[in-house]
């Protein structure tokens, strides 16, 4: 049987401490942020130390109590709280009654390359946390090596985009706040061809699927959701490819253009022959 709440007022300094998370600047200071609904707890308490504190309803520890018992295990403090206190903490219209606190998993940018990734989205002035975490969680699932955030991109830690990312924020690394002329640059200097996505490119994805050219270490940069890629952003990849439109769409939004093209090059580099070097003939 599960106790009674501990956590029943939504002004513990416990309780505000957690809510402060909402805003970017308490994210900053403290480097934490929070992680809402049993998917994104149970991949924080399955990432090392990542999940620090544990805010749970009673229903949600009964129905969860697996996760529950995950987080006690990676060293979480659990607490059961009102709902109220969920409600307060919590940053969607209807609380999951799970809320946790984690470490900012974010890796440094050198890491990433000196892993010599083969497969890495950028988000280059990516303003909408809920493409962002989409993008991330496409990034994932197309089995990307790393996802980085330049300098002109939303926070990756903002709560729509830790949800959208459904866990997947938990099993790739990320690197935030890099300039994308140092993006392009340090993934051009290990060897990946740099391509820019943008429905005015020159260069057509299948056109490039055809000619072989895909099965290389790729980096795809991804741009602003309403104006795409800027002209100086676009002048620094090796070629700017289109995703083709055979209907009559006007466009494709950035999510469902980003899992196109990371797709592209997770097929072609998994075809016959692997992921050759791109300098080679």
């Amino acid at each position: 049987m599960v106790a009674a709440p501990d956590l029943i007022s939504p002004r513990s300094p416990r309780v505000s401490a957690a809510r402060r998370l909402g805003k970017r600047n308490f994210r900053g200071k403290e480097r934490l942020f929070l992680a809402e609904g049993p998917q994104a707890v149970r991949e924080a308490a399955g990432y090392g130390k990542t999940l620090v504190e544990l805010f749970a309803t009673v229903e949600a520890a009964e129905r969860y109590a697996d996760i529950v018992g995950e987080a006690r295990a990676a060293g979480a403090r659990v607490h059961l709280a009102d709902e109220q206190v969920i409600a307060d903490i919590s940053t969607t219209v209807t609380p999951q009654g799970l809320v946790g606190v984690c470490r900012f998993v974010d890796t440094p940018f050198e890491e990433i390359l000196a892993a010599r990734p083969k497969l890495v989205a950028v988000l280059a002035h990516v303003r909408d946390p809920g493409n962002a975490g989409t993008v991330l969680r496409c990034a994932d699932a197309a089995g990307a090596e790393a996802v980085v955030l330049t300098d002109a991109s939303v926070d990756l830690y903002n709560p729509k985009a830790v949800r959208a990312s459904v866990g997947s924020l938990f099993h790739l690394p990320v690197a935030v706040g890099v300039p994308v002329e140092r993006a392009v640059a340090g993934l051009r200097e290990t060897g990946v061809r740099v391509l820019a996505a943008d429905g005015a490119g020159e260069h057509d994805l299948d056109a490039e699927l055809d000619r072989g050219t895909m099965g290389g270490p790729t980096a795809w940069v991804f741009g602003n959701e309403a104006w795409g890629l800027p002209e100086e952003t676009r002048a620094l990849a090796d070629a700017v490819v289109r995703v083709p439109i055979h209907g009559k769409a006007e466009s494709l939004n950035l999510a469902t253009a980003a899992a196109v093209c990371l797709y592209a090059s997770a097929r072609a580099q998994r075809a016959a022959g692997g992921c050759r070097s791109v300098t080679e003939s």
